[in-house]
């Protein structure tokens, strides 16, 4: 059995762990790359619908939330979902190894926290270059980058997400 690979990402306003994520975006990219916004959306779901259970109640919500993280991936122009109130954090990076394990600690640690995070990783070379980063994995927890060029400990990014929830709730 293949491993599976679980993203957190938002459908409306509720963060939703999807299956195989990655996977279904290359498989979608393959066939789809350059149709419309409407079509991939379509081929998102269905693709995607192999591996998670889609309520058809909200098969338009997952459609956006799939065809934003299919831009995002792609790193093109993208519709900037609603915040939720949760915490900002951005894993900055192309998608190395650390970079994904990075992203899994922090949604791993969010979960064990019960901590609402709206978590964004970053792949897009010029958005990257916006935050002036050059080494890789880089994270930022509000506005402030805490790392550049290396994976934290768990230790010290529960502290850190800590340390940004308490100032949130005392702004």
């Amino acid at each position: 059995m293949s491993d599976v690979e679980v993203t957190r990402t938002r459908v409306g306003k509720h963060p939703v762990g999807i299956i195989d994520l990655k996977k279904g975006l290359a498989a979608v990219d393959a066939e789809y790359a350059g149709r419309s916004d409407g079509e991939i959306a379509e081929a998102l779901l269905n693709q995607l619908g192999q591996w998670n259970y889609i309520d058809p109640k909200v098969r338009e919500l997952y459609g956006k939330a799939f065809l934003r993280e299919y831009k995002k991936w792609k790193g093109e122009p993208f519709e900037e979902e609603e915040e939720t109130g949760g915490l900002q954090v951005k894993v900055l990076g192309p998608g190395c190894p650390n970079c994904e394990k990075l992203e899994q600690d922090l949604m791993a640690i969010s979960v064990e926290m019960n901590l609402p995070i709206d978590l964004e990783h970053v792949r897009d070379p010029e958005q990257i270059a916006e935050y002036g980063m050059m080494a890789m994995p880089a994270l930022v927890i509000g506005k402030e980058v805490k790392a550049a060029g290396r994976a934290p400990t768990k230790a010290t990014l529960k502290q850190w997400l800590e340390q940004a929830a308490f100032a949130k709730r005392n702004e």
